[in-house]
């Protein structure tokens, strides 16, 4: 934690924020893309894609869930969605799920989670829909088949929002599906077949 402080205490000293680009993040944000991916520490935007501050607008959380639309009670990921759509107008959204993530993995190996209630009640948005990749032993340790599964799927769930359905049906939003491997740093794209796969710089 003291390097953390020490980095934060001289961040000013470290960042020219007499520059118009910090100048300009004053006035408001612009940002391309929402980002959605889960909160695990090793998957960090901002590094994967090389975005400057104000480029992307982020949404993470265990398992990079998105929550049905109209489900009851307060939502900080529907709300996310909500102002990135509707006031932030941002033109595409990525999903971006991980190798070796906890979350995908509790599912795949039955944990136990009722010392976890949040989270088992959380993971359970994604549950019944990760079932056909869900049977069997832990082969590879990555889950590549679990987590992509999990992000073709919350793509579907964020067709299902009405100002993102709309969006798309305008052809105003693009919905990208990316699959980060933590280990090789490699970055699997969702095509059209629904085949993940590595594209060229």
């Amino acid at each position: 934690m003291k390097a953390l402080l020490d980095r934060a205490r001289s961040f000013k000293r470290r960042v020219d924020f007499e520059s118009g680009e910090y100048r300009k993040l004053a006035e408001g944000q612009y940002p391309e893309a929402l980002f959605i991916t889960c909160s695990d520490s090793r998957v960090i935007p901002a590094l994967i894609t090389g975005a400057r501050p104000g480029e992307i607008f982020e949404l993470r959380n265990a398992g990079n869930i998105v929550p049905p639309h109209g489900r009851p009670g307060a939502s900080g990921e529907a709300a996310t969605i909500e102002y990135a759509l509707e006031v932030l107008g941002v033109q595409d959204i990525v999903v971006c799920g991980h190798s070796h993530c906890g979350a995908m993995g509790a599912l795949k190996s039955g944990d136990d989670l009722s010392a976890l209630p949040g989270v088992d009640a959380w993971l359970e948005l994604a549950r019944p829909r990760l079932t056909p990749v869900l049977d069997g032993d832990v082969r590879d340790p990555s889950l590549p088949d679990v987590a992509q599964l999990n992000v073709v799927n919350q793509l579907a769930v964020l067709r299902s929002y009405p100002a993102a359905r709309q969006r798309i049906e305008e052809d105003r939003l693009r919905l990208h599906g990316w699959y980060y491997e933590v280990d090789t740093g490699q970055v699997h794209e969702l095509d059209a077949d629904g085949r993940f796969r590595v594209h060229a710089a």
